[in-house]
């Protein structure tokens, strides 16, 4: 793991004795469990469209925490639907995927054609690519309780060309 990775993950998560929940199971098997579930996010639901596949996956109290408030289970499975509304072949890329205990920090990318409307975006018809960030997730009985996503919506909106000027073409790639 590089240097900068680990700092993002330490200031994400703290120090390490207080990352994981009481109790948590830090077996491997847990461990890689937690992992692949967390990929079904990207993979399966972002990236396909499986949105069916939240109920499997998302505990029944999940609370995804923003910076300005939270959100449960529903409204965050309408977001998914939003995205993909938005832009119908929506890629989400799992770049980094990293686990302690009950906590799972991925860095992916993103990228996709916004030919549709959801998540407050109109249809420009443009593409939105290398688009970057973070979610942490905490697991709880083997299903996601919390999260916490970290993405700069600006160069999405400067492609999509959003802001009052045009993206140039190598954003817009």
């Amino acid at each position: 793991m590089n240097h900068l990775t680990f700092i993002l993950i330490a200031t994400f998560l703290g120090p390490p004795a207080a990352s994981a929940a009481v109790g948590a199971d830090c077996s491997p098997k847990a461990v890689a469990h937690n992992k692949a579930i967390a990929r079904t996010v990207f993979e399966e639901i972002l990236s396909k469209g499986r949105i069916a596949e939240n109920e499997s996956i998302y505990h029944p109290r999940f609370v995804a925490h923003g910076p300005n408030r939270d959100a449960g289970r529903e409204e965050d499975r309408a977001a998914s639907e939003g995205w993909r509304q938005a832009a119908p072949d929506l890629r989400m890329d799992v770049l980094r995927i990293v686990a302690e205990c009950d906590m799972v920090a991925v860095h992916w990318s993103g990228s996709g054609t916004n030919t549709g409307t959801g998540n407050g975006l109109p249809a420009t018809g443009k593409r939105m690519s290398n688009l970057w960030g973070m979610t942490i997730f905490r697991m709880e009985d083997g299903k996601i309780a919390e999260e916490w996503t970290s993405f700069d919506q600006y160069p999405m909106l400067k492609q999509l060309g959003l802001l009052g000027g045009d993206a140039s073409p190598e954003e817009g790639k």
